[in-house]
């Protein structure tokens, strides 16, 4: 990726798959709102068939929702796949993915959560770049910026932002870069890091211990955040990534947002249980603008990172 864009034309095709839950009937009017956003950015979504709930979470079997995203893979047309669901049922796809056709492919995997498990197992299978990113936030509290953001990084279109940002304050126009990769940090433990970043939903990201679709973690950045859970998941979701050995393997941990720990104002937080279980050389630094937050920024999963006091590029 030059200099951190994504490019996609404007008027390109993209799927819109639910590799994870489906969802809920009810969620239809923001679907069709997500819809019509992208739409007004320059971008054609394509939704898959398997979408909504059809029974319990499940929008189609495993099988059938993992070929459902490889249509779009082996689609010329679609320019990038975006996931929209999280939840539990994403690992279940990955035995049906097709990783030659993924690997020979130059389009990008976008989703979040859950789907930690689809985007680590296509760089363990096949050293291909996805983006840990939930394309909804485009509807969300924070859309305004979000759309700047996904705008300026993501989308060849010469389109003009102007009405937009003239809408926002001169606060919210400087607190942040309009770089939708562009994530402030800062170090709790060491002052640098460097490697390619795997990881994700802490859960989700453990679904992988054992299989094939666990990343060789040598050397890299273990990224960790969390929608839910409080101290007690968290320790023992640390605690087995240490037995692992995980930690002897990293060249560093970057701690994104805990969203219940961090709205519960839970004590001991996620960094004092970090810093008590990790070894006291390992690289630990902390972001609060990668998570599950309306807020939140994107990371290029499978691609190098550097981190070092106040200067970070990839």
């Amino acid at each position: 990726m030059n200099n951190k864009k994504i490019m996609i034309l404007t008027g390109s095709k993209i799927g819109i798959v639910c590799c994870s839950n489906g969802q809920k009937i009810s969620n239809s009017g923001k679907i069709e709102n997500l819809k019509q956003t992208l739409i007004s950015i320059g971008l054609l979504p394509v939704f898959s068939d398997y979408i909504y709930e059809k029974e319990d979470v499940f929008s189609g079997s495993a099988k059938e929702r993992a070929h459902a995203l490889m249509n779009f893979y082996k689609d010329d047309k679609i320019k990038g796949i975006f996931d929209i669901s999280g939840g539990d049922v994403a690992n279940g796809v990955l035995p049906y993915l097709d990783y030659e056709v993924i690997a020979n492919s130059s389009k990008l995997f976008w989703g979040y959560s859950d789907l930690t498990t689809v985007i680590n197992a296509i760089y363990a299978k096949t050293g291909r770049e996805s983006v840990l990113y939930q394309i909804r936030n485009l509807i969300y509290d924070n859309s305004d910026r979000q759309i700047v953001d996904f705008c300026n990084t993501v989308i060849d279109s010469g389109n003009d932002m102007h009405s937009i940002e003239n809408d926002m304050s001169l606060e919210e126009k400087t607190k942040r870069s309009n770089d939708l990769f562009d994530i402030d940090f800062k170090f709790i433990q060491g002052g640098e890091m460097k490697g390619v970043v795997v990881g994700g939903n802490i859960r989700c990201f453990l679904k992988l211990a054992g299989t094939e679709y666990m990343p060789d973690l040598s050397g890299k950045i273990l990224l960790l955040e969390s929608m839910s859970g409080k101290p007690a998941q968290m320790e023992t979701y640390l605690c087995q990534l240490k037995q692992l050995g995980v930690f002897e393997k990293v060249a560093g941990v970057l701690l994104g947002t805990f969203t219940e720990m961090e709205r519960e104002k839970c004590k001991p937080t996620i960094e004092e249980i970090a810093l008590q279980l990790l070894p006291e050389g390992l690289p630990v630094a902390v972001t609060k603008d990668i998570g599950h937050g309306t807020d939140s920024k994107a990371v290029i999963i499978g691609q190098e990172l550097v981190l070092k006091n106040d200067v970070k590029h990839f």
